[in-house]
């Protein structure tokens, strides 16, 4: 018994507190003109002080040279063995928005993008249109019927939105239909299997009304879809590790992945300071927060190094409102890297921090990259640091006699 399962059989409750903070796309790559990363760039004292008296890493969210989606990034942050527990982010996304799946719903998270005459991607993300206007597009898409199978879309936020096929004998094996990178053209999606042909021809008409009904739009003019998946069956995190967990996110996909794991999904607002505030609102009821701040990840998407800077540089601001509460564990963590020079996701491992009493002071200088190779807790896959969590919460037992 190795990991996942010892973890489960160790664990026992107690009073003691713990925050996970998640700062979501939180590693990065050097500014060429200061060789310092998005996070050794900011002006964070109160990282580093818990730099200095903690226990400071590196995770690596999956394996070497491979980049994680939000989903396998955070299922290593939580304990799940990303490569044997996967969540199609479409699933994802429509329990983030308290859309009622059913049994044999397909689900994919589409995106609004900009083609130009060529149908070529101009920007996959169309702006970022405001949610307003991704409403307004949503409507005009949904309530379709294509060989029997209804189509529902909604909203998500911004350029983001659902789409879900629900009717008989849908399989979610589907390619996706983002390539996931400017200048090429929206792919159809294809069956990775035979018995998914038939939703993939769904899909594919689908989008070819689609790509009529947008025509005209503007920056909004084609959909790009990725995901597809049906809801899976995950053990609760609230049973494996004997905790009152809770989650408060602001972005959908996040409060899709909590509701999945069966943690209480806490109403909140869309800053970080709404957020910190519905932790203290919720402190008394749990022992386990998951507290995840977006802003980071989307900075490194749209390579901008400054304004991730700056994102950073808030949460630490904040930080203090968290640390006033006296959590017996503070966890600082990433769930990928999102280098603004990339303007995406990355393989590169992540720093990470843990704050206890039980911490033998690493003593580092700095929150960062460079500082966190020379801590204590060395490079290890993210799936290493709940078990670490839980024992400086003093919720493991002894393993053997």
């Amino acid at each position: 018994m190795q990991g996942f399962e010892l973890v489960r059989d160790l664990a026992i409750s107690t009073s003691s507190k713990i925050v996970l903070l998640v700062i979501d796309g939180l590693g990065g790559l050097p500014d060429p003109s200061t060789g310092q990363t998005e996070l050794e760039s900011a002006h964070t004292p109160n990282l580093d002080r818990l730099a200095r008296t903690g226990n400071c890493g590196l995770t690596r969210p999956v394996g070497p040279g491979i980049t994680p989606g939000s989903a396998p990034g955070h299922l290593g942050l939580f304990g799940y063995d990303p490569m044997a527990y996967v969540i199609g982010r479409g699933v994802l996304e429509a329990l983030g928005v308290g859309f009622e799946l059913e049994q044999g719903d397909v689900a994919a998270r589409g995106n609004f993008c900009t083609v130009d005459t060529g149908g070529k991607i101009t920007d996959r993300r169309a702006g970022r249109l405001s949610s307003d206007e991704s409403t307004h597009l949503c409507e005009g898409l949904d309530g379709q019927e294509i060989d029997g199978v209804r189509l529902m879309v909604r909203p998500v936020k911004e350029h983001r939105c659902i789409l879900v096929l629900r009717g008989s004998k849908l399989d979610a094996r589907l390619s996706d239909t983002d390539p996931q990178q400017p200048g090429m053209t929206p792919l159809p999606t294809t069956a990775l299997t035979p018995e998914a042909e038939r939703t993939a021809r769904v899909v594919n008409e689908f989008l070819r009304q689609t790509q009529i009904r947008l025509g005209n739009c503007h920056p909004a003019n084609m959909l790009l879809l990725r995901g597809f998946s049906e809801r899976p069956r995950l053990p609760g995190f609230n049973e494996v590790y004997r905790l009152k967990p809770a989650a408060v996110a602001s972005y959908p996909m996040y409060r899709g992945l909590a509701k999945v794991l069966n943690m209480d999904v806490l109403s909140t607002g869309p800053t970080i300071s709404d957020e910190i505030n519905t932790v203290k609102q919720g402190y008394a009821d749990h022992d386990f927060f998951f507290l995840h701040v977006k802003g980071a990840d989307a900075a490194g998407e749209d390579g901008d190094f400054a304004r991730k800077v700056a994102v950073i540089e808030e949460i630490d601001r904040l930080l203090p409102e968290i640390t006033a509460l006296s959590p017996d564990v503070l966890a600082v963590a990433g769930d990928h890297a999102t280098p603004a020079t990339i303007k995406g996701h990355s393989w590169h491992d992540v720093p990470c921090l843990i704050s206890s009493r039980w911490c033998r002071p690493d003593g580092l200088a700095k929150f960062g990259e460079t500082e966190c190779l020379k801590g204590s807790l060395g490079i290890m896959s993210a799936t290493a640091l709940m078990p670490l969590v839980m024992a400086h919460g003093q919720k493991l037992t002894k393993y053997g006699a």
